[in-house]
């Protein structure tokens, strides 16, 4: 008798591998598939080098020209002007003790530094809580805006220190003669950013408003707020930056403890060096302040902000 045997594929293909081990060869190799390829590791990106002096050297390069400018300067005026490395040497005296305090008339920068900032910060907050919910009113209703709009252009163009007289007469003393000049030079930019952002405020949002009948202080917090937040915020940056410029002169006008009044009193002293470290205090306080508001502006509005 003759019996047929057939064999699988799998045995046909490998005719020397006994039918046991069979389990034992891999489904990949029985079915001739191609071996898995591993993918190729990631390679990370090589370093910025040009972007990165891009950022740094135009900055040092300015500043190494304004120190070598400074240096023209001071030979060309015989040391009337101190050289930069003299300021330096008194910059890190003077910054030693900051915090010093000698009596009502001599104290150290850093309390000077903090009194200005705290007449700023006292006029621009009463100027805020006045000007931005002024500035809605005047953008949003007619009659208001053609009503203040005379006494904004005739006021605004006042220079601030010229309220400063008005203020010692009406409050009789240096301190919030100086806040209320703040106040006055502050209250402007937000008042006219404000309205301004008010009145360009689509009228599809007005119209859908009217649609739902919506009650104005939903269309203040709901429409108007958000739309307006940009323009806002921009008259606030103005207003910190022209405080800031306004106070020093005001400072040495009034006297008393501020960076203003400590320029004024160091120039009687005829201490040049201590003039020119608070010029750069002064800048550096202002840029401080220019940066906040920027990183404020970017966090509560879509829009990229430029400083």
């Amino acid at each position: 008798m003759v019996s047929a045997v057939f064999h699988s594929p799998v045995e046909a293909a490998l005719p020397d591998t006994p039918a046991r081990d069979l389990k034992a060869v891999p489904r990949a190799a029985a079915n001739d598939a191609p071996p898995a390829v591993a993918p190729a590791p990631l390679r990370k990106p090589p370093f910025d080098w040009r972007g990165l002096w891009l950022r740094v050297l135009p900055p040092l390069a300015g500043l190494g020209l304004l120190v070598v400018l400074w240096e023209i300067v001071s030979v060309a005026t015989a040391g009337s002007i101190p050289t930069p490395r003299d300021t330096w040497a008194q910059a890190v005296d003077v910054f030693s003790d900051p915090f010093y305090s000698k009596g009502p008339n001599d104290q150290g920068v850093g309390w000077n530094v903090l009194s200005s900032l705290q007449r700023v910060a006292l006029g621009f907050g009463l100027a805020a809580l006045v000007g931005i919910p002024a500035g809605f009113a005047i953008g949003r209703f007619t009659f208001l805006s053609r009503m203040f709009n005379p006494l904004i252009s005739l006021l605004r163009p006042v220079s601030p220190l010229a309220w400063l007289p008005i203020g010692l007469l009406v409050f009789k003393g240096a301190n919030p003669a100086a806040i209320w000049t703040i106040f006055i030079c502050s209250i402007w930019p937000m008042v006219i950013n404000t309205a301004v952002g008010v009145q360009r405020v689509p009228q599809d949002y007005m119209n859908v408003a009217r649609v739902l009948n919506l009650s104005e202080w939903k269309i203040v917090t709901k429409i108007l707020f958000p739309a307006v937040l940009p323009y806002m915020l921009t008259g606030v940056r103005l207003a910190v930056g022209t405080a800031w410029l306004v106070i020093v002169a005001a400072e040495m006008l009034t006297g008393g403890v501020g960076i203003g009044f400590w320029v004024w009193d160091e120039w009687n002293n005829l201490n040049v060096k201590n003039i020119i470290i608070a010029i750069f205090v002064i800048g550096i306080v202002g840029l401080l302040l220019e940066l906040a508001l920027v990183k404020l502006a970017s966090a509560f509005t879509f829009e990229e902000v430029r400083s």
